[in-house]
């Protein structure tokens, strides 16, 4: 018999197509029987006496408490992106970052040491060798595509591998598989940061990844329209981030997840069409004279080609390219598109277009920024939903100035 009380009966998860997940998974109805997946804009909930208040605070009766850690909206939200992943449970954060953070804190002790790829976004690089480092955790980074560089760099204090697949911006692959089994070895747990990919173009909980990170802001919410983030694992493991959030606060607001929820609603549709765009331009962008070099896994020429056609089922919609001229060609050929926004942000169903080395890895020094491959003629672009034919106009516009 039909369950009227959810937007998905929960048994069918198992056997649906992602693009179903992505529209009815997680929802959960009112006694209102809304369609739509309501909005709980709410900071506490009530009780039909102090009783059941008690039983609600104690944990002997599950329902709601305070939207800090327990509101039906954000649950819709975790519930829909753990059907995505392949998770046993999502916990939902205020950021990416946020997301980051929980992880290591409510994963990570005093002593403990993380192993991290250099190809990760400049501002988790400051997170790890600024703030983790003043709690006593000790970072080691490594080249995300040498595995025997992760070997080298375990102790017998490692606990954590975390590393960005495909990587921002230069499109390196990690074999998630390989460093499964060596985090696992070591007896350490590996989160992957899948904000690029997301679940539609790649799982890596099926790769054997223990944790998996998104910056809902990015492709999950797909407008630019809200900041959110989240982690995703094994029950026991998203108990710890989940005790984490509802003591220190860094939680997803009801607004933000109902927002996220229609995202996902169209995840699958804009993450293909955006990624086949980007295929098409890095196509182009490669032919032309003026400029150096292009990342973009979806072309044969990158060094993690075949690695990112076996562990995703597209390239992503992100891709780099350097021109000759360094700083100065990188910001005219920047400040002559007409169509491309002018912005850090990524995902957006707009083209947007970066300079990494003075904004999004603007804070990294120069070594680090030589290290990661952050040079000053690079260029980011995070191609939207625009008319690819339009957009490529764009860039040659682009590249006549040069």
């Amino acid at each position: 018999m039909r369950d009227v009380e959810w937007g998905l009966d929960p048994e069918l998860i198992e056997h649906v197509d992602m693009s179903t997940l992505a529209v009815r998974a997680g929802g959960k109805r009112s006694a209102e029987g809304e369609h739509s997946e309501a909005l709980f804009m709410t900071s506490s909930f009530v009780y039909a006496s102090a009783e059941e208040a008690a039983r609600r605070f104690s944990g002997a009766e599950p329902g709601n408490i305070y939207s800090r850690f327990t509101n039906p909206t954000v649950a819709m939200f975790e519930r829909r992106l753990a059907a995505m992943e392949g998770a046993e449970r999502c916990v939902a954060t205020s950021s990416g970052m946020a997301a980051i953070l929980a992880m290591c804190l409510a994963l990570l002790s005093q002593g403990d040491e993380v192993v991290v790829s250099r190809s990760v976004f400049g501002t988790t690089r400051v997170l790890f060798d600024k703030y983790l480092a003043k709690l006593g955790i000790c970072t080691h980074w490594v080249d995300l595509a040498d595995v025997r560089d992760w070997e080298r760099a375990v102790t017998a204090k490692t606990r954590l591998f975390f590393l960005e697949s495909p990587s921002n911006p230069l499109g390196e692959v990690a074999d998630i598989a390989a460093l499964a089994a060596l985090a696992h070895q070591h007896a350490a747990l590996l989160a992957v940061d899948n904000c690029l990919c997301t679940p539609v173009l790649q799982r890596p909980l099926q790769l054997g990844a223990d944790l998996v990170i998104h910056s809902a802001t990015k492709f999950i919410d797909g407008q630019g329209r809200a900041l959110g983030g989240a982690v995703l694992g094994s029950q026991k493991l998203m108990d710890e981030v989940f005790g984490y959030i509802r003591t220190c606060g860094a939680s997803m607001s009801p607004f933000n997840a109902w927002i996220f929820l229609k995202g996902l609603e169209t995840l699958p549709l804009r993450i293909q069409a955006q990624s086949a765009a980007a295929l098409s331009l890095a196509r182009w962008l490669v032919q032309q004279p003026q400029i150096e070099q292009v990342f973009y896994g979806g072309l044969e020429q990158h060094p993690h080609h075949e690695r990112a056609a076996h562990q995703q089922s597209a390239f992503a919609p992100l891709l780099s390219f350097v021109v000759h001229g360094g700083r100065e060609a990188a910001w005219r050929f920047i400040d002559h598109t007409r169509i491309f926004s002018i912005t850090g942000n990524l995902g957006d169903t707009k083209s947007t277009i970066t300079h990494p080395a003075t904004t999004t890895h603007g804070r990294l020094s120069e070594a680090d920024k030589q290290a990661s491959g952050i040079v000053e003629g690079l260029i980011r672009l995070s191609v939207g939903l625009e008319s690819v034919d339009d957009l490529q106009a764009d860039l040659a516009r682009a590249l006549a100035s040069l």
